[in-house]
C-alpha cells in the first residue's frame, strides 16, 4: 500500500556552511513526496545564499546564524527586498545556538522564527509550513530572549499601538517561553489556535518595527553629525 501523496508543497533553500548538516536536513525533510518539501537549492556562506535564493525565490529560508561572510544577518538584510507579509521569501533560522544575540539578531532582521537543530524532522517540516503562512515559529524558552528585547529597549516607539506588546502578546510568549505548544496556550487562554499564532506574529512585526526605528535614528545622527558646521570645518 503506497503512501497518499501530500497535500501541501513548500519550496525551500538550506543555507548552512557544514555539508554534512545540509545532507542531514536533505534527507530528512527533502523526501517531497512524502513531506511536501522541495529543496530547490542550497549555499554555504552568505554570497551564495544571497544569489540562490533570489535566483530560486524559495518559499522558505532554512538559515543558520553563523556564516562566512557576515552571518544570517547580512543574508537577510541583502535580501530585505524579497520578503513580504504576501508571496515573499520567509526566512527561518536553524542554528545550533541558542544565545539571546542570535534570536534578537536575526528576528529584528527579518527572519520569521528561530528554532534549534535539535529539532526532530517531523517538527521542521511543520515549522516550515507554518513559517510559510506567515506564522511564527519559536523553540521553547527562546520567546524569552524576545520579551528581554521588548523590556530591555530603551527605544521611544514610533506609534504606540505598533510598538509596544499587549498584555495578551506578553502572556502568549511567557508560555511559550515555559514549553507551551500553541494548543495548549489556545486551551489556557481560552482563544483560538488561529489567535495565537497572530500574537506572536504581530510581537515579531513590532520587534522588526523597532529595529527599524533604532536603525532610523542611528542614521539621522550620522547624517546631523556629517552636516553639522563643525564636521564641515573638520
Amino acid at each position: 500500500m503506497t503512501e497518499a501523496a501530500p497535500e501541501r508543497r513548500a519550496r525551500v533553500v538550506l543555507v548552512d556552511d557544514h555539508r554534512m548538516f545540509r545532507t542531514g536536513v536533505r534527507a530528512e525533510i527533502g523526501r517531497t513526496e512524502v513531506t511536501g518539501i522541495d529543496v530547490v537549492g542550497e549555499a554555504d556562506d552568505v554570497e551564495s545564499a544571497v544569489r540562490v535564493v533570489a535566483e530560486t525565490r524559495p518559499d522558505v529560508v532554512l538559515l543558520d546564524v553563523h556564516l562566512p561572510g557576515g552571518g544570517g544577518v547580512e543574508v537577510l538584510r541583502r535580501s530585505a527586498g524579497l520578503m513580504g507579509e504576501q508571496g515573499g521569501v520567509k526566512f527561518l533560522a536553524l542554528s545550533v545556538s541558542d544565545a539571546a544575540e542570535d534570536v534578537i539578531g536575526v528576528i529584528r532582521g527579518g527572519a520569521r522564527g528561530y528554532v534549534t537543530k535539535t529539532i526532530t524532522g517531523a517538527d521542521l517540516v511543520d515549522a516550515i509550513f507554518r513559517i510559510g503562512d506567515g506564522d511564527a515559529v519559536f523553540s521553547p524558552r527562546l520567546a524569552g530572549f524576545v520579551l528581554d528585547a521588548f523590556a530591555a529597549t530603551d527605544t521611544p516607539p514610533v506609534d504606540e499601538d505598533l510598538d509596544r506588546l499587549t498584555q495578551r502578546e506578553r502572556e502568549v510568549l511567557r508560555l511559550i517561553a515555559r514549553g507551551y505548544a500553541y494548543k495548549e496556550i489556545a486551551k489556557q487562554l481560552f482563544i483560538s489556535v488561529k489567535t495565537v499564532e497572530s500574537h506572536v506574529s504581530a510581537v515579531l512585526r513590532k520587534l522588526q518595527l523597532s529595529n527599524r526605528h533604532e536603525l532610523t535614528t542611528e542614521l539621522q545622527h550620522e547624517l546631523d553629525t556629517r552636516c553639522s558646521p563643525v564636521a564641515a570645518v573638520a
